[in-house]
């Protein structure tokens, strides 16, 4: 150590602030324990492997807001989801950390990996975690961005993180991202309903190929489905603000009740349901739910498509056979 004695005095600090602040860390992770929910940064490579991220670049010099890094590249154990430090072990290299803050030197720019509008410390944790502890907003960071369409946000619970991962893997069936780079997100509230899109995009596939339509692959297929089915539901729950009766529910989710309900509406009806529309099944969502019903909504004229639940259950049925014998010949190394 340094016989500098402002050094000295501020590396005593430093002491006292790490007990400080492992003590505040000891009872957010007891708090997270009680309710389900563990208080610990998020794994870089988990994110990076849950969303399939492979392109990175370089964005420079910036400086992050500090409450946006929300995960590291290896430490993301040692650290509650603020930063505090679980480890004592880590106690002198934080207490040098606090006391270099304070010299003429300070510190170097940190590393981070940008996903999305968050961060992930590749280098300098302890710098982060310090900072957070002694009030910093922002620090200057070296950024690499890999860039993806899925929302990220600091504190998602994992129901919401099995979302996003659900989601990418949808995007990365459908190539969506692509086709469509400045798509509406599709938000869904359950994970698992996602392959319940995969399902009307099979469909939407097949039923071009049984009218005698030109051969589609499967990007074609999404992309039709995103601008002739999925995109003029949305524009309709939008246009009448449905969504402010369903605070707890997404566009995606009032979707797949349009699609779901007026295939039930088919299947009791036969022929005479094809005059349903989407917005026939928004009346009967806000008249099932009690809800005003807008005049104008009574009167508009959309063209919907509609599906029936077997249908939706065939098309599904087909997209994981079809999976299935992927992974298969994946898993058996054809040659």
């Amino acid at each position: 150590m340094t016989d500098d004695p402002l050094y000295k005095a501020n590396y005593m600090e430093g002491l006292n602030a790490f007990q400080n602040a492992r003590v505040r860390a000891f009872w957010q992770d007891a708090i997270g324990l009680l309710r389900g929910k563990p208080a610990e940064l998020l794994s870089f490579e988990d994110i990076k492997e849950r969303l399939r991220l492979r392109e990175e670049s370089y964005k420079g010099l910036q400086d992050v807001p500090l409450e946006r890094i929300i995960g590291s590249v290896g430490r993301y154990r040692d650290f509650t989801s603020n930063f505090l430090p679980k480890n004592p072990k880590m106690q002198e290299r934080w207490s040098r950390v606090y006391a270099a803050a304070n010299s003429a030197e300070g510190w170097p720019p940190i590393e981070l990996y940008k996903v999305d509008d968050v961060y992930f410390v590749r280098d300098g944790n302890h710098r982060v975690s310090v900072a957070r502890q002694m009030g910093f907003k922002t620090l200057q960071a070296h950024v690499t961005e890999l860039p993806t369409p899925i929302d990220l946000e600091p504190g998602m619970s994992s129901q919401e993180l099995d979302a996003a991962e659900a989601y990418g893997q949808f995007l990365s069936e459908t190539r969506l991202a692509q086709t469509r780079p400045h798509h509406q997100s599709i938000k869904l509230s359950e994970p698992s309903r996602y392959i319940d899109l995969l399902g009307h995009v099979n469909l939407h596939w097949r039923a071009h190929e049984l009218q005698g339509g030109a051969p589609w692959t499967i990007e074609q297929a999404a992309t039709d489905w995103y601008d002739n089915v999925y995109r003029p539901a949305v524009t309709l729950i939008r246009k009448y603000g449905v969504l402010n009766h369903f605070p707890n529910r997404t566009e995606g989710d009032l979707y797949l009740w349009l699609v779901e309900h007026l295939s039930e509406v088919k299947t009791h009806m036969g022929d005479e349901a094809t005059v349903r529309s989407f917005s026939d099944a928004l009346i009967d969502l806000l008249k099932e739910k009690h809800k005003p019903i807008p005049e104008d909504l009574r009167h508009e004229k959309d063209d919907s498509v509609i599906l029936t639940r077997a249908d939706v259950q065939a098309a599904m049925e087909r997209y994981r056979r079809e999976r299935e014998a992927e992974e298969y010949e994946a898993g058996n190394g054809y040659r």
